[in-house]
């Protein structure tokens, strides 16, 4: 019963209006990627994700993956013959180097079709997220020989890849891993251990699983500074034989139900270093990295998917009447969108895809700027750039995603509990995305922690000057004044609250710890506001040439509501940030 269409027409709206596709096109990769191109390749993943990956959503729920004895593992009916399509079309490898059979078209076009992909079926678009990731990965630290053996079956999707992080007992700390690596004489190593919450750690969708392992090799330090990464196959190249690797069980858990979530055992697998030994981490980093930002999408992509079908729903759902009067007296009841509080939720929820597509579009276009620019500071900007915001899209977009998967329930009332209706899936399946690739609590952290004070705060301070450029260069605007007041004023409290740190985090540690929530959701608040700001010049800039569409001045009041009734509530992160830590610390431990 559920729906979805991908929203290509406004993908292509911030391509062309909002970001200007064009003013990148001195970029290596653009040159085969003009916008007719890109358009027909957003036309072709929208119908592959509407029209195979869609239907078997509620089937890969309904199914899931099946262990068998032997460790092997299937995925729900309809799964290996999309994967097969998936391949055969060259999605894996959309944006990798043509050097190992990729397409070598521009980063953001394997962000854009990811998400489509990922509202149609999160469960199967992880297959080959993960493989892109650990292809990645191996790209920037793998030595020559590794990369001739894995890139080129991993790039075409013929085999996929896994990251292997955590244990049972390390969670996100993993200087507790206990996985060990002991040299072979070959060069190779042998691992030995277990690792938990492996993602399409095991399948049927290919003929092999290229696993990145983090282990210790023996005799290392202890803690995060003895972590190496290896590359362990689930069959080994050229010889054919299985690997000592298998899934000892598949985990049961709340959703994405379609993909084979396992427990991977290690019994003396042979493995490979990647980069150098002891610098794992760094090495995994590129991995986690790309995850991270592919998890941010997620939350985007479900809360897409479910606005769209609760949107469907409250248009012909009759119930009550307006409270100022019928508007549908010749109808026994009127649309459910004539009550404030349903339409406070769908806009809520609206309000946020829109500015999170187009912040997500520009975090994608800064990373096609730092692989690909000929400027070293602009390749330097645009990775400060994504760093600084990877944190603030994989926390605050996979909070709202969860949110606005239980609003767009809340729409359905009853219906939206019944599983035939789809709702509850894209609740179960957003709530993950919150967890994963390190919790959203981490995420803060690593903001406050890290990103901010990084080379003397030098990426928030090109983004404050982002912004402000922006702000000073349109305040002769009239037409645009009302829009951009609201991030000026955000904008303040931003610098306000990233003063606070500065001021008090030093001096006491916890009150970074207690404020990172509240300050990485402000700053999402302003991201997003700056994104409506940019949205909102581009459509009065087809006004005023004539071209606008009805579909694009709706735009204009899906600004106004959230910066009338979204942004402010960067001020009640603001207080609770200027709190400190006391609050949330003055309470003994044996009181909980």
């Amino acid at each position: 019963m559920p729906v979805y269409k991908a929203p290509v027409q406004d993908t292509m709206f911030l391509l062309t209006d909002v970001f200007d596709l064009n003013r990148l096109s001195n970029l290596p990769r653009f040159a085969d990627a003009p916008i007719d191109t890109v358009e027909a390749v957003l036309a072709e993943s929208a119908k592959f994700a509407e029209g195979v990956l869609q239907p078997l959503n509620a089937v890969g729920d309904r199914e899931g993956c099946q262990r068998h004895e032997d460790g092997s593992v299937t995925t729900p009916k309809g799964f290996k013959e999309a994967y097969n399509a998936f391949v055969e079309g060259g999605w894996v490898g959309i944006s990798a180097a043509q050097e190992f059979g990729g397409q070598g078209l521009p980063y953001f076009l394997d962000v854009l079709t990811s998400e489509y992909a990922i509202s149609a079926n999160q469960a199967f678009a992880m297959y080959p997220g993960l493989t892109r990731g650990a292809a990645a990965a191996l790209a920037v630290h793998a030595n020559d020989e590794i990369k001739q053996t894995y890139l080129p079956k991993l790039t075409s999707g013929e085999w996929t890849g896994t990251m292997n992080l955590t244990e049972p007992h390390c969670g996100t700390d993993l200087g507790l891993i206990k996985s060990k690596a002991t040299r072979n004489g070959d060069g190779s190593f042998s691992l030995t251990g277990q690792k938990i919450f492996i993602s399409s750690g095991e399948h049927d969708l290919a003929e092999n699983i290229i696993h990145l392992v983090l282990a210790r090799i023996e005799g290392a330090p202890a803690g995060v500074k003895g972590i190496s990464l290896f590359v362990a196959p689930k069959v080994l190249p050229g010889s054919g034989q299985r690997n000592g690797v298998s899934c000892g069980s598949i985990e049961h858990k709340m959703g994405i139900h379609g993909n084979s979530t396992c427990v991977m055992n290690y019994d003396g697998a042979k493995a490979w270093l990647v980069g150098e030994e002891n610098r794992g981490l760094n090495a995994m980093f590129v991995m986690m990295n790309s995850a991270r930002l592919g998890v941010a999408v997620q939350g985007l992509a479900q809360s897409e998917v479910a606005y769209q079908n609760a949107a469907a729903y409250a248009k012909e759902r009759l119930q009550g009447r307006s409270l100022t009067g019928a508007k549908s007296p010749d109808k026994p009841a009127d649309s459910i969108l004539v009550h404030p509080d349903v339409r406070r939720m769908l806009l809520e929820i609206r309000s946020f895809n829109e500015a999170a597509r187009a912040l997500m579009v520009s975090v994608a276009l800064s990373e096609d700027e730092a692989l690909g620019s000929p400027d070293e500071k602009a390749r330097r900007a645009a990775d400060d750039r994504i760093g600084l915001l990877t944190p603030v899209l994989k926390g605050v977009f996979t909070d709202a995603g969860f949110a606005n998967a239980v609003k767009a329930q809340q729409v359905l009332g009853g219906h939206g509990y019944i599983a035939e209706w789809g709702m509850e899936q894209f609740v179960r399946d957003a709530r993950i995305a919150m967890i994963y690739e390190g919790a959203n609590g981490v995420q803060a952290l690593d903001l406050v922690g890290r990103k901010l004070p990084k080379d003397g705060g030098r990426a928030m301070s090109a983004f404050l000057a982002e912004v402000n450029g922006f702000l000073n260069e349109n305040k002769e605007n009239e037409a645009l004044a009302a829009y951009l007041a609201p991030v000026k004023g955000g904008l303040g409290q931003l610098q306000q609250a990233t003063m606070w740190l500065m001021q008090n985090a030093t001096k006491n540690p916890d009150n970074a710890g207690a404020a990172s929530t509240d300050y990485m959701h402000l700053f999402g608040l302003v991201a997003l506001s700056y994104m409506w700001g940019r949205i909102a010049k581009a459509v009065l800039a087809r006004q005023a040439a004539g071209t606008s569409t009805d579909a694009l001045d709706a735009k204009l009041a899906l600004a106004r509501f959230y910066n009338a009734r979204v942004l402010p509530e960067a001020g009640a992160h603001l207080a609770r940030i200027a709190s400190g830590a006391e609050p949330l610390m003055a309470l003994a431990a044996e009181a909980f």
